[in-house]
């Protein structure tokens, strides 16, 4: 069709804010009215022949073109929403109706700007998903993947990092980064650079095509592919910046935008305040359930670990054992070194035990000079009296500390699942009645549990005499086969 059709028409439809588009079945522009240019920022005369597809953004073009075929078959359009890029590299979002003319072979859609209202409703959903991530991410690192996934619904984010700043330490970390392809987006020369002028000038950054002439040569080779685009965005809390958001575009994607930024800004201290609030639960969660002295498991998340452990041996019909420790004379070295030189013992004893053991094995402090030890997946008891050793040897090592040479040495007790008991009560009797045993016997030795403690009730130190154990001390230590002759 002639565009002199069109011009008597376009006289009134000049005036509408919304842009009437016509192109043709090979999606080219062939008519646009003159709202097209409050839209896309392209004049009309740019427009015309120009391919519709090339406009939309790279990531909606494919159900754009889906759409499109579906109204050539002659589906009839009222409500397709998609995102175009303008002429000044910012994103519009565009509300759509069209119809397919099979007589002049185009497609006939009028245009509409919802960008504002588009932009709130992301705003609100971000702030809402922020807020609900807090009360359903299970530690810090679940809430930082959980920001990722919403910064992407509102932007460009394969490349994406969380930075955080100790003010106190002038110290910068990245807790969270993700890159798309091999390369690590940390490793980027300009990343840190870029993540330090965002942090300690409070401001965010925008360096993209738009704005690169804004910014020294040296920035701007910093930024390398002209194509692509930095946005980082500072994390503000009254008491200061915490940290920052950073971004870095793909080559297929569209530039960051003034508009990009804005939209990160607004839900930045809703992040900020996500963030230090997980921190604060993490470090109260950390004091419930870990010994501040030594830094171990207390006793109840033992005994939470204990029941997982119980529930999984059941469960695959596995194995595991459980050791309780006592270092004999721990009162004789508060009483002659003071109790900053015991805490500091109990601190390295923690330290020699946890070295003995695998990251999947937990060792608790029980209070005092106690602690336990859950071997997990351990098949033979055998295995178990060679890590129970293992530990023995290490703290016979003398402790050097505060100019002090210092010797504790270790009473063991071993309790084994299901030999010893198929209930916390029984296998933490047995291995506690064990280790009275070893201390009874002279100490610094590897008591063996008895398989009928399990049906006794009374307390465990007047069932150590019936203990039937395998006793392991010093050169003995090296004959373990042969010592330990009898487990019933």
């Amino acid at each position: 069709m002639n565009n002199d059709g069109y011009t008597s028409l376009s006289n009134f439809i000049d005036l509408l804010l919304d842009a009437i588009c016509v192109v043709d079945k090979t999606g080219r522009f062939e008519f646009v009215s003159a709202g097209a240019e409050r839209i896309f920022g392209y004049t009309p005369a740019e427009m015309m022949g120009m391919q519709m597809l090339d406009l939309v953004l790279p990531e909606d073009r494919e159900r754009t073109l889906a759409t499109a075929n579906e109204i050539m078959t002659g589906r009839y359009k009222v409500d397709f929403e998609n995102r175009y890029v303008r002429k000044d590299g910012t994103v519009v979002d565009i509300l759509w109706s069209a119809r397919w003319s099979e007589v002049h072979q185009q497609r006939v859609a009028v245009a509409r700007d919802i960008s504002k209202s588009k932009n709130a409703e992301r705003r609100q959903a971000a702030l809402y998903e922020i807020s609900e991530a807090v009360h359903v991410a299970e530690d810090l690192l679940a809430l930082y993947r959980r920001i990722h996934e919403i910064i992407a619904k509102l932007l460009p984010a394969a490349n994406f990092a969380i930075a955080l700043y100790d003010q106190d330490l002038n110290e910068l970390s990245f807790p969270y980064k993700a890159a798309a392809g091999d390369k690590s987006l940390v490793d980027i020369a300009s990343f840190s650079l870029f993540t330090e002028q965002v942090i300690h000038s409070a401001e965010s950054l925008l360096l993209c095509p738009v704005t690169l002439s804004e910014y020294p040569q040296a920035i701007r080779e910093e930024l390398g592919n002209g194509n692509l685009s930095w946005l980082g965005v500072p994390l503000k809390l009254q008491k200061g910046v915490i940290g920052a958001l950073m971004m870095h575009s793909l080559p297929t994607s569209a530039s960051y935008t003034h508009q990009d930024r804005e939209l990160l800004e607004f839900v930045s201290t809703q992040i900020a305040f996500a963030i230090e609030r997980r921190q604060m639960l993490a470090r109260l969660e950390h004091i419930a359930l870990y010994d501040q002295l030594t830094l171990l498991p207390n006793r109840e998340l033992f005994y939470d670990r204990f029941q997982k452990a119980l529930s999984r041996a059941h469960r695959e019909s596995s194995y595991f054992s459980l050791l309780y420790l006592d270092l004999d004379k721990f009162k004789w070295v508060n009483d002659t070194f003071g109790h900053s030189v015991g805490d500091l013992l109990l601190q390295v004893t923690a330290q020699r035990i946890v070295s003995c053991v695998r990251g999947s094995d937990t060792v608790a402090r029980f209070g005092g000079d106690e602690f336990v030890i859950l071997l997990e997946r351990v098949d033979s008891a055998q295995n178990t009296l060679l890590a129970a050793q293992k530990i023995l040897q290490v703290l016979n090592q003398p402790f050097e500390l505060t100019d002090q040479q210092i010797h504790i040495l270790p009473s063991i007790g071993i309790a084994l699942y299901p030999e010893h008991g198929t209930d916390e009560k029984q296998l933490l009797s047995c291995a506690d009645a064990a280790m009275y045993k070893a201390k009874k016997n002279g100490g610094n030795r590897i008591e063996m549990g008895y398989q009928g403690l399990r049906n006794l009730h009374a307390d465990p130190s007047t069932a150590a005499p019936e203990l039937k154990s395998a006793e392991l001390k010093d050169t003995e230590l090296n004959n373990l086969e042969n010592k330990v002759t009898k487990i019933v």
